[in-house]
């Protein structure tokens, strides 16, 4: 009966872990300027925040085949080469929290709108992301290694993973349309507060893998 509560104990920790790290990464990742978010700033522009909405979805589409193959190879890796990858995660985490405390701590230029050029549809903005190197550096070294470490605890931990990681990053992007939308996320007092929250966010992720792969590689 004790091993048995034990066993829960540990399960639910192991949960709640995975839980915490799909949905900050994805908050950060949602948060964070890059060509999605102009992307959504020229069509909110372009036609309005409502028929903008479904873009919010465009994940769902492009990083299926970028996951597919960073899990598939991860997999056939031995576990001390994947903590050296999670270790070079929590670098490249802690790199985007500089990137962003600078943006913070600078007057940021107005992101970029062509409503002429603008893409017309769900898949054109699923091309945005594929062709956006921050995916491929996020699912080899932050979101595969950890997919790939809760599934071998248990394939529903690695589903609660990906489901708090898009749902989170699914409703952030609705949330930032709606508010583009509203003029609320234009000006740069607002631009410069997301990328604080994306700062704080994104140290105390990439401090989390590192404690993780120093754990790892010293065991």
């Amino acid at each position: 009966m004790d091993a048995a509560i034990n066993t829960f104990q540990s399960g639910g920790t192991s949960l709640i872990q995975y839980l915490l790290i799909g949905m900050s990464y994805a908050l950060s990742a949602g948060l964070q300027p890059g060509p999605l978010q102009a992307f959504f700033l020229a069509k909110v522009s372009e036609q309005g925040w409502r028929r903008t909405l479904p873009a919010a979805f465009a994940p769902l589409v492009s990083d299926g085949p970028i996951a597919l193959v960073a899990i598939t190879l991860l997999q056939a890796l031995p576990d001390n080469f994947r903590n050296w990858l999670q270790l070079a995660g929590a670098v490249l985490l802690l790199y985007f929290a500089w990137s962003a405390f600078k943006n913070w701590r600078r007057d940021l230029p107005p992101a970029a709108s062509d409503p002429g050029s603008t893409p017309k549809t769900l898949g054109q903005a699923a091309l945005i992301n594929l062709f956006n190197p921050n995916p491929y550096l996020g699912w080899s070294l932050v979101m595969g290694p950890a997919v790939v470490s809760a599934w071998e605890q248990g394939p529903g931990l690695a589903i609660a993973l990906l489901l708090a990681f898009y749902v989170t990053m699914i409703g952030t992007s609705l949330v930032v349309i709606y508010l583009m939308g509203r003029a609320v996320l234009v000006g740069p007092s607002a631009r410069k507060t997301l990328s604080l929250i994306s700062a704080l966010l994104l140290v105390g992720l990439g401090l989390f893998f590192l404690v993780q792969a120093g754990r790892g590689l010293l065991s």
